[in-house]
């Protein structure tokens, strides 16, 4: 089954309001965030896409509140993958699919970084695999879509701010159309 706009909408009116994971934002807002991060960094329809739809994921599982706490890893990063790929191209597939390994890339190819994460980045860092290292890293960022992925993790990792004002979920599903396989 494919998850068609008007679907995502419905998944982000239904859901959008849950706690993002320890966080001071919603999940719509967190989505929301993301994807402003990404059309403010000059981002084309797909990334803005993938940055907007990165962690819908979350809103097709229900593991509760923090399932980090508990130690869940609820590989939110494949669960919408069967759901979009027959909506979206490539182009915003694969950093969604990528953007929790970008997180193990970064801690291992910028000095810092670890320590810049959340809370709950941190404890979902360890149950994703924990930091790669230097050959994980090299064999990661070939990939294709890698770069890409790692520019929405840095967009993800900002996208956490409470009284960001965004614009509505609308704007970015327009652009969304644009850069779907029937459109």
């Amino acid at each position: 089954m494919a998850l068609g706009l008007d679907d995502i909408q419905t998944l982000f009116e239904r859901r959008g309001g849950e706690q993002y994971s320890g966080e001071p934002v919603t999940q719509l807002q967190h989505a929301l965030q993301a994807a402003l991060f990404a059309e403010q960094s000059g981002a084309d329809d797909a990334l803005v896409t993938a940055s907007l739809l990165h962690d819908l994921g979350h809103l097709l599982q229900d593991l509760g509140e923090s399932p980090t706490l508990r130690g869940i890893d609820d590989v939110h990063q494949y669960a919408a993958l069967p759901f979009l790929r027959s909506v979206f191209p490539a182009a915003v597939l694969d950093p969604i699919q990528h953007h929790v390994d970008a997180k193990r890339y970064l801690c291992q190819a910028r000095p810092g970084y670890q320590a810049l994460l959340s809370a709950d980045s941190q404890r979902s860092l360890a149950l994703q695999g924990g930091v790669f290292d230097a050959a994980q890293a090299a064999a990661f960022i070939a990939r294709p879509g890698a770069t890409d992925a790692v520019r929405l993790r840095l967009w993800d990792d900002c996208a956490k701010q409470e009284d960001l004002r965004t614009p509505l979920l609308a704007h970015f599903l327009q652009r969304a159309a644009r850069c779907t396989l029937a459109g």
